[in-house]
């Protein structure tokens, strides 16, 4: 008598173009009851730079596999973690490493391939033959999202508009001294809803190409252009932001009415590196003190104790005066952030408003978590390019805490920016 015919394998992930922001769920059948297997995902950049990951698993008693529920038990993380092979996508061994994974062309989706291995393949190493494989399209931008590029007087950068007629909550999103345009995150705040304007303020089109001094005057425009605009909630807006974009927001909170509520992402509580001017009041910018940045045998720079001590009296200055603010404070950090001392400024600013009476703050603080917390998914990257230095920095982290604090917070972000923008 012939022997029964194996079944072929089958991987099925769902939605297979969804949000990016948002889980997949991914199932595997067909496989022998306990079968070893590798899971791998694949993924360009819009340069073409090669990004992967992959973990061990083994089939149920029914020869089926589902990553909400079953462990990974090797690979590139380990436990019940449904996205892991998303946030754990790493340049290929071939690539330079130390880039970030992150979509420059926020319109094209970022397309990633999900194979099932024969095997326990270890990362790096050819993992054996393919048994099953599938396409999934990650959308930054959903349908119906309107882009508008931006020339307003002096302000650039990106309108992002949801679908429908609106008037939508209005945020402006910035990031930090990396400079240019970086469009991902507003793009999926207009997904959830928001009139989202990714503002970039050195290094864009006919912007200052370096960060010397910063007027607080173009942000100033910025929320009014955006506070004006037909399709958006008044009567005020909100910002964003991530490392000097997150210390821009607290000054913008603080001296301009427009702005009503901020999300600082491992901020500073004072002013760093360029002096910030408005009218004729100057909040100088702490310095860098190149001397005290260690390098690692890898050549990696840790950059963590060379800020100066925005709590030294001397550099009272710089401080940027919050308790000023009529507006409402979210402000995120990770415990693990190796750039700089990020909950001790998160700290600074709590004492600052508290000595003045005020509670009108909420602090998400996440054990593990590292610098960069962008929205779910987005690929953990302990050790960056820096686009300044030209080296690579290390940003702190460990990859499983920082994935959850990544999910966490923007769903908490999100929230924050509803309850006060309506």
């Amino acid at each position: 008598c012939t022997p029964p015919a194996r079944r072929a394998a089958s991987l099925a992930v769902s939605p297979a173009a969804g949000p990016a922001d948002e889980r997949v769920e991914t199932r595997v059948a067909g496989l022998s009851p306990g079968q070893p297997v590798t899971l791998r995902a694949v993924a360009a950049d819009d340069r073409g730079c090669l990004f992967q990951s992959c973990a061990h698993y083994r089939a149920d008693s029914r020869g089926e596999l589902h990553l909400g529920t079953d462990a990974s038990h090797g690979g590139d993380y380990t436990g019940v973690e449904p996205m892991g092979l998303f946030w754990s996508l790493a340049p290929a061994a071939m690539e330079k490493p130390y880039q970030r994974l992150v979509p420059r062309n926020t319109s094209n989706p970022m397309k990633v391939e999900v194979l099932v291995h024969q095997g326990h393949s270890p990362p790096g190493s050819m993992p054996g033959p393919v048994m099953a494989k599938v396409e999934v399209q990650r959308l930054f931008t959903a349908p119906g999202v309107r882009r508008i590029r931006l020339k307003e007087g002096v302000v650039r950068g990106s309108l992002f508009l949801p679908p429908g007629d609106g008037p939508f909550p209005g945020v402006i999103d910035m990031y930090g001294d990396e400079g240019g345009l970086i469009e991902f995150r507003s793009s999926l705040l207009a997904t959830h809803g928001f009139a989202a304007l990714s503002l970039p303020y050195f290094d864009f089109e006919d912007l200052p190409r370096v960060m010397k001094e910063l007027k607080l005057e173009y942000f100033e425009e910025a929320a009014r252009f955006l506070q004006r605009h037909p399709k958006v909630k008044g009567p005020g807006v909100g910002v964003i932001g991530t490392g000097k974009g997150a210390e821009l927001a607290l000054s913008m909170i603080t001296f301009l009415p427009e702005v009503v509520a901020a999300v600082s992402i491992s901020g500073c509580s004072s002013n760093t590196v360029a002096d910030l001017r408005y009218g004729d009041m100057t909040l100088p910018g702490l310095r860098f003190d190149m001397k005290k940045v260690s390098v690692s045998d890898s050549g990696v720079f840790d950059i963590f104790e060379a800020l100066d001590d925005p709590a030294n009296p001397a550099n009272s200055p710089s401080v940027i005066p919050v308790e000023k603010a009529e507006g409402h404070f979210l402000l995120v950090v990770g415990e693990d952030d190796r750039m700089w001392k990020s909950s001790i400024y998160a700290e600074l600013a709590i004492k600052r408003l508290r000595q003045h009476g005020k509670e009108n703050f909420e602090l998400l603080s996440y054990p593990g978590a590292g610098h960069q917390i962008d929205p779910p998914s987005t690929p953990f990257c302990q050790v960056a390019m820096d686009r300044v230095l030209g080296v690579p920095v290390l940003g702190g982290g460990e990859s499983k805490a920082h994935a959850h604090a990544q999910e966490h917070s923007w769903g908490k972000i999100q929230e924050f920016l509803h309850l006060h923008l309506g």
